[in-house]
C-alpha cells in the first residue's frame, strides 16, 4: 500500500489532545477516581506529611514549655428580658418582649460588655491607671516619668479589653465573663469588677434615659408657676379695685358666674341667708294669721289655743267646784241664804276672771301675728336691698371670672406638672436592673494556658492543613506521568501499552527473551497497534518522546521486530541523524543511510540492510549531516517515505526528542501515526506539555502513548489499576 501523505493531516484515528487543558483533563480524571485517589496521594506523600506533622507538633511543645502561664477568672450573670420596677406598674402589667427582639437585645448586651466605655469604667473603679503594681504583675514595665495621664488611661483600657473574652450559650440567657492574666488574682478581681460595672452602667442609662425629661418637665414647672402667679396676683388686684370680696377655694374650679372654690361674694352669702331669714319669717307670720283668724272669728272659750292655756284651765275647774257647791247649798237652802248668795258671788268673780284670761291669750295671739307680720316686713325690705346689691355685683364679676378661670387652669397644669415631676424624680433610676450576678470569679488556682493537649490540637489541625495544601500544590504542578492513569489524566491521550523496567537494567537482553515481561509488554503494544485506526495497523508510524533516553529507540527496535516475527515486511528508520544509536545497537556500519538517501537520488535499497531476523530490514541515519532539519524538511524526505511504504508492510522510524529540535515535529506531519514514548517517574517540569504543544502545530496523527520503565512497585503508593502489575511468568515443570 502506498504511503499517502495527506494522511498526515487527519484521519479516524487522529486523537486530539488539548495541552492547554491539560489541567483540566487531569482534574476530571481526579474527580473519577474520588476517594482512592486521595488515598493514593496522602500514601505517595506519607512520609512529607509525617514530617510536617512532626514539625507542628515539635512547634507546639516547643511554644507550650516556652509561653507564660496564664490565669483565667470567670464571672456568670445571667441578662433577662425585663427588669421589675421599685415604685410603677408590676411586672405582669407590662407586655412580653417577644423572642426575636431579645435575642438582638441579648446580643446588644454583649457589645455593650465588650465596649471601651465599660472597660473605662472598670479602670476608674479599680484606679489601675494610676496603680504601677498593677502594670507589673502583668510582666509590662514601668512608665517612664513624665508620661501623659491619657497614655498610661489608655494602655490600662487596652490591657483590660484584651483580657476579655465572652462565651454566650446558643440556648441560655447566662453569660460568662472570662478575663485571663499572668496574675491570678488581678484576672478575679478584674472579671468581678467587670460584672459589677456591667450592671451599675446599665442602671445609670436607665437614670439617664429619664433625664430630658425631668429636665423638661422643670422647665414647664417653672413657667407654669410664673403664669399662676400673674393671673392669682391680676385677679387679686382686680378684686380689690372693684371692692369684690369673695371666698373661694382654689382646688375647686370656678363656674362661669365667677363662683367656685366652695365660696362666693359676701354680699351673694348674705342676700342667701337674709332670704332664708325672710322665708323664715313669711311662714311664721302665716301661721300666726292663721292662729289669730281662728281665734277672732270663734267664741272664747271655743278656741283651742284659749282652752289649752293653764290659767284657763285651773279658772274653769275652780268654777266648776264653785258650782258643785253651789247646788249642793240650794238642795238644802233658799236663794236668800248668806252661803248661798256667797257662792253666787264667788262664782260671779270666777267668770269674770275666766273672761279677763281668755281676752289675755286673744290678745297674745294677735301681738304675735302683729310681730311675725313686722319681721316678714323688715327681712322683705332687706331681701330686696340685697337683690340690688347682688345684680349690681354681677355686672363687675364677669371680669372677675374670666381672671378667676384662668387663675384655676393656670393652677390645674401647675398641679399636674408638679405631680409629673415628683414621679419623674422619684421613679427615675429606682428599678432593678434586668442583670444580675449569679457566680462570682474566684482566684483561680492553676493557668488556662498554655495548654498542651489544646496546643498539641491545634498543631495536628494546622499541620494537617499545610500538609494537605503542600501535597495538593505539588500534585497540582507534578507534570511526571507515574502510573498508566495518569497518560490519559494529564496528556488528554489514549494508553497504547505499558513496559516494565527491566529487571536486570537491560532491556535489549530483556528483549532476547520472548518469556520475558519487557518482551510480553511490546507484544500487547504490538496488539493494540494492529487496532489503532479504524483501518488497522498505519503503514508509517514515527516514534518519538518529549526527552532522551526515555525508551524511544528500544521501543522502535521492539516494534519492528514484533511485527517481522508475524511474517510482515518491516523497515526500522533511523532518523536522529544527530545521535544515532540504531546502528551500534544492532551492530551495523552506518556509512550510507538515511542521510545519503536524502541528499542523493539513489535507491532505498542502496542504504537499507538486513536485519538481525527475517522480514526486518534496517535503515541507519547514514553520516551525520551538518543539518539534520534541512534534510527532513526537503521533499526528498517524503519521497523517501513514500517509496518505503509502497514496498514494506510496515515503516517504523525512530525520531529524535521533541524538545529542542524541529526533526520529530517535521516527521510527524508525513508519517500515518505517532507514538508518543513517556517514561514513567520522571520529573519534565513541564517539558511535557512543551513537547505536546510543538507536536500539535503540525496536526499530527497521534496513535497514543506508551508508558515505558513502569515499576509497579515503586508505583505502589499511587492509585493505579496497575498496582502489583506483573505478567504472567512461563513456568518449568509446573502447570498454572
Amino acid at each position: 500500500m502506498p504511503f499517502d501523505a495527506s494522511a498526515a493531516t487527519g484521519g479516524p484515528a487522529a486523537y486530539p489532545f488539548p495541552v492547554d487543558d491539560a489541567s483540566g483533563a487531569a482534574n476530571a480524571g481526579r474527580a473519577a477516581s474520588g476517594f482512592r485517589y486521595i488515598v493514593s496521594m496522602l500514601r505517595a506523600n506519607l512520609l512529607l506529611i509525617a514530617a510536617i506533622m512532626a514539625a507542628a507538633l515539635a512547634l507546639a511543645v516547643i511554644a507550650t514549655m516556652l509561653d507564660t502561664p496564664r490565669y483565667t477568672a470567670s464571672a456568670t450573670i445571667q441578662i433577662s428580658s425585663a427588669s421589675s420596677r421599685v415604685l410603677g406598674p408590676d411586672q405582669e402589667d407590662r407586655p412580653v418582649e417577644a423572642d426575636y427582639d431579645f435575642d438582638r437585645s441579648l446580643k446588644t448586651q454583649i457589645d455593650i460588655l465588650k465596649s471601651r466605655a465599660l472597660a473605662q469604667r472598670v479602670v476608674q473603679k479599680l484606679k489601675l491607671a494610676s496603680n504601677s503594681q498593677f502594670f507589673t504583675k502583668l510582666g509590662m514595665e514601668a512608665f517612664p516619668a513624665g508620661t501623659q495621664p491619657k497614655v498610661i488611661n489608655d494602655a490600662a483600657i487596652g490591657i483590660v479589653m484584651g483580657g476579655l473574652s465572652v462565651v454566650m450559650p446558643r440556648d441560655s440567657r447566662i453569660v460568662t465573663i472570662n478575663w485571663q492574666s499572668t496574675d491570678p488574682s488581678t484576672s478575679a478581681m478584674i472579671a468581678n469588677n467587670y460584672a459589677s460595672e456591667f450592671i451599675q452602667a446599665d442602671l445609670q442609662r436607665k437614670f439617664d434615659s429619664s433625664a430630658y425629661a425631668r429636665s423638661f418637665v422643670s422647665d414647664q414647672l417653672g413657667q407654669a408657676k410664673l403664669r399662676l402667679e400673674e393671673s392669682e396676683r391680676a385677679l387679686n388686684a382686680y378684686s380689690r379695685s372693684a371692692g369684690l370680696i369673695r371666698t373661694r377655694d382654689a382646688s375647686t374650679p370656678t363656674d362661669k358666674d365667677g363662683n367656685g372654690g366652695g365660696g362666693s361674694s359676701i354680699t351673694t352669702t348674705s342676700l342667701l341667708q337674709v332670704n332664708e331669714a325672710a322665708n323664715t319669717a313669711t311662714a311664721r307670720r302665716i301661721e300666726a294669721e292663721g292662729q289669730w283668724r281662728a281665734v277672732a272669728n270663734t267664741p272664747l272659750l271655743a278656741t283651742k289655743e284659749v282652752l289649752a292655756n293653764p290659767t284657763v284651765n285651773e279658772l274653769l275647774q275652780q268654777k266648776a267646784k264653785i258650782e258643785s257647791d253651789l247646788q249642793q247649798e240650794l238642795a238644802r237652802h233658799l236663794e236668800d241664804y248668806p252661803t248661798v248668795r256667797s257662792k253666787r258671788q264667788a262664782l260671779t268673780v270666777i267668770d269674770r276672771e275666766i273672761q279677763q284670761a281668755a281676752n289675755n291669750v286673744r290678745a297674745g295671739i294677735l301681738a304675735q301675728y302683729q310681730a311675725a307680720l313686722a319681721t316678714e316686713q323688715q327681712l322683705g325690705g332687706e331681701v330686696a336691698r340685697l337683690k340690688n346689691n347682688t345684680l349690681g355685683e354681677q355686672d363687675r364679676t364677669v371680669q372677675y371670672a374670666l381672671l378667676a378661670r384662668e387663675s384655676d387652669t393656670n393652677r390645674q397644669l401647675y398641679d399636674g406638672l408638679l405631680q409629673r415631676y415628683k414621679q419623674l424624680n422619684a421613679a427615675a433610676g429606682i428599678a432593678s436592673s434586668n442583670i444580675s450576678i449569679i457566680d462570682s470569679a474566684d482566684i483561680p488556682g492553676y493557668p488556662s494556658s498554655p495548654n498542651l493537649m489544646k496546643n498539641l490540637i491545634v498543631a495536628l489541625v494546622i499541620g494537617a492543613g499545610m500538609a494537605a495544601a503542600l501535597v495538593f500544590l505539588k500534585d497540582q504542578f507534578d507534570d511526571s506521568i507515574r502510573v498508566p492513569e495518569d497518560v490519559e489524566a494529564k496528556l488528554g491521550m489514549p494508553l497504547l501499552g505499558v513496559v516494565p523496567r527491566s529487571a536486570d537494567g537491560d532491556p535489549e537482553q530483556a528483549l532476547l527473551d520472548p518469556k520475558s515481561p519487557l518482551s510480553e509488554a511490546y507484544n500487547s503494544l504490538r496488539g493494540s497497534l494492529l487496532y489503532s485506526t479504524s483501518s488497522g495497523m498505519p503503514h508509517v508510524v514515527l516514534v518519538t518522546s518529549a526527552q532522551a533516553s526515555e525508551g524511544k529507540t528500544t521501543s522502535a527496535v521492539a516494534i519492528a521486530s514484533g511485527f517481522a516475527r508475524m511474517g510482515r515486511s518491516v523497515l526500522l528508520i533511523d532518523a536522529d541523524m544527530r545521535r544515532p544509536s540504531l546502528h551500534r545497537r544492532l551492530g551495523f556500519a552506518n556509512e550510507r543511510g538515511l542521510s545519503t538517501l536524502l541528499t542523493t537520488r539513489d535507491g532505498l535499497d542502496s542504504a537499507t540492510v538486513a536485519g538481525p531476523q527475517a522480514n526486518l530490514a534496517i535503515l541507519p541515519s547514514g553520516p551525520i549531516p551538518p543539518s539534520p532539519t534541512e534534510l527532513i524538511s526537503t521533499p526528498r524526505m517524503e519521497e523517501v517515505l513514500q517509496a518505503a511504504a509502497g514496498r514494506f508492510e510496515l515503516v517504523v522510524i525512530d525520531s529524535p526528542p521533541i524538545l529542542g529540535l524541529a526533526d520529530a515535529p517535521a516527521l510527524a506531519a508525513l508519517v500515518d501515526g505517532v507514538v508518543f514514548i513517556v517514561e514513567a517517574d520522571r520529573s519534565r517540569r513541564g517539558s511535557l506539555k512543551a513537547a505536546l504543544r510543538r507536536l500539535a502545530s503540525v496536526r499530527p496523527i497521534v496513535l497514543g502513548a506508551v508508558l515505558t520503565k513502569f515499576d509497579p512497585q515503586k508505583a505502589g503508593n499511587r492509585h493505579s489499576e496497575y498496582y502489583g502489575y506483573d505478567y504472567y511468568q512461563y513456568g518449568g515443570s509446573k502447570a498454572e
